[in-house]
């Protein structure tokens, strides 16, 4: 895990005491609500519908027990006891007092965190595979390429006003975890024929009121080229991205105007009047950053492990946790476990203080002091040996965090809406509730198999509802919440944007014609293998749409 050198630690010290005072003039009325916006937003606080909202960056979703420990002591000190854990891999306290903001990032400082480039037209957080270095597909460690390019974009002069927020995602295995293909530039590392490592480069990925897939603009980049690259895009984009219309100023809408190739031509032509060499990235310096996360030493183990197999044989609820929240990890004899934070009727996400900290002891006790924040608001414990993994969910039970819904149903992903967003037009949370509530966790959540549901509050997309198998978007019609579903998303490496099914459903009625839905699939599907993306990209949206409007016509589901 990268650590603060002198640099970071005075930089970001002296972010602090410059916001101090910012937010000391403001308090003082000194600076109006509109002089004070862009001075928040650059250290990542928002005025939401009830409060401000802070959002604190996690580089590539890892964390450490002591930085886990100082985010939990935040939520009881500043917050109201609990934090949500985000879609960007991001953590976001709800309720902090304004004039607390300097002591919080203070806090946070104090173990190497902080919340710059969280909000505002520049370089977001960096994502990445949330298995990163123990998935035992990964070609490579996507991190040491994920922190290379954060700090070069830390304040990047150039590229701190950019026309439209710009979001990059780097993904290290075949299957895609970090939804590159949903990002302004997405990475996915690969070997050309020579057997060296590189990236193909997707570019114009986004979700929003205008969602696109992104292209792919090289199928290899050499590793030496990342950051050379990154830049040609980013000065095409700076140079001819709009900024007439924040509707249409993300680098997506730049591609679907100028083309792939014209778009293509115009990268590569910046690429080479700039020459590579001017900031190619030395071998020793991806060698130095890959140091920081070399993994513990982990001694290989038996792959079959009495003690649990023993646990599956006469405990029902660890045998279904086993089957869906831990996974192959890359060192035999070792596990990844996926921390569900979508307990049934709970509200995605979100995590209390005492689970905060109760995972942070399991990390350290069990995870050599690392654990992970997944794009699908869970948290990940990465170095589980399989002889603690009894002990691991013992202590997961007790506090509520073993529901065993990994990649089910219930595992949905939502936005905080209305009940928080200033920007929402619906509510996401009631909603994603009476979903987890009416599938659950068990023998029917495991019948209909892999299936991703996500819900986004308003056209922004936060909940990323264009790429769920299932999408759920809130809107407000004359008045009252209406939900547009959409079917056949996916943001794996066969991305896909879903296609709206027909009109809305009222709140009332909304769970009822997803589970319309669910039934059609099961009812449909070849067998038992075939998941609901398949069936659905089989079958196309015809028998949903019958079952939806025609079957169901005038009738309350």
């Amino acid at each position: 895990m990268y650590r603060y050198d002198e640099f970071d630690a005075a930089f970001v010290a002296a972010r602090v005491g410059q916001f101090r005072d910012q937010v000391g003039r403001r308090l003082a009325g000194e600076l109006t609500e509109e002089q004070f916006r862009p001075h928040r937003l650059m250290n990542g606080l928002y005025l939401q519908l009830h409060s401000y909202m802070l959002r604190i960056a996690v580089p590539y979703g890892t964390l450490n027990v002591r930085q886990m420990r100082k985010l939990a002591e935040i939520a009881r000190k500043y917050d109201r006891g609990y934090g949500h854990f985000t879609t960007r891999q991001n953590l976001q306290f709800n309720w902090p007092a304004l004039k607390d903001v300097p002591d919080i990032l203070a806090e946070l400082a104090s173990v190497e965190m902080h919340a710059i480039q969280t909000s505002g037209n520049c370089i977001r957080n960096v994502t990445a595979d949330h298995y990163a270095g123990v998935a035992a597909d990964e070609l490579a460690d996507p991190r040491p390429f994920a922190e290379i390019l954060r700090q070069w974009s830390s304040l990047h002069p150039e590229f701190s006003f950019l026309p439209r927020k710009f979001k990059i995602a780097v993904n290290g295995a075949p299957h895609d975890r970090a939804v590159i293909q949903a990002h302004d530039i997405g990475l996915q590392i690969v070997r050309n024929d020579q057997g060296e490592l590189g990236f193909a480069v997707y570019v114009g990925g986004g979700l929003g009121r205008t969602p696109f897939i992104g292209r792919k603009v090289r199928d290899f980049l050499p590793q030496r080229d990342l950051l050379a690259y990154a830049e040609a895009i980013l000065r095409v984009y700076n140079l001819e991205g709009r900024r007439d219309n924040k509707y249409k100023a993300r680098i997506k809408i730049l591609l679907h105007e100028k083309g792939l190739e014209a778009l293509r031509d115009a990268v590569e032509a910046e690429f080479s009047a700039r020459g590579g060499a001017s900031l190619e990235l030395p071998a020793e310096e991806v060698e130095r950053i890959a140091a920081y996360f070399a993994p513990p030493p982990l001694a290989p183990r038996s792959v079959t492990n009495e003690r649990v197999e023993r646990r599956r044989g006469k405990d029902a609820q660890f045998a279904k946790f086993f089957e869906s929240n831990v996974v192959a990890h890359k060192v035999p004899g070792y596990a990844i476990v996926t921390v569900s934070l979508k307990p049934i009727g709970g509200v995605p996400g979100d995590a209390s203080a005492d689970q905060m900290d109760a995972v942070a002891d399991l990390a350290e006790d069990y995870s050599h002091d690392e654990l992970r924040v997944s794009h699908e608001q869970n948290l990940i414990l990465p170095y589980v040996a399989l002889d603690d993994l009894t002990a691991v969910y013992d202590r997961l039970a007790s506090v509520g965090l073993a529901t065993p819904n990994a990649g089910l149903i219930s595992d949905i992903i939502a936005c905080p809406g209305l009940d928080y967003c200033a920007l929402a037009t619906a509510r996401s949370i009631p909603v994603a509730q009476r979903l987890s509530e009416r599938f659950g966790d068990g023998a029917r959540a495991r019948a209909i198999g892999p299936l991703k549901i996500k819900i986004s509050g308003c056209i922004n997309a936060c909940g990323h509802h264009h790429v769920g198998h299932i999408g759920i978007l809130g809107l407000e019609r004359a008045g009252e919440e209406t939900y547009q579903i959409t079917l056949g998303g996916s943001g794996d490496e066969t991305a896909s944007i879903g296609q709206i099914i027909g009109p809305g459903f009222s709140s009332e009625t909304v769970v009822g014609a997803v589970e319309t839905i669910v039934d059609t699939y099961m009812a449909r599907r070849s067998g038992p293998e075939e998941t609901f993306l398949d069936a659905y990209r089989r079958l196309g949206p015809a028998p949903f749409k019958e079952a939806l409007y025609i079957r169901n016509a005038g009738a309350d589901i």
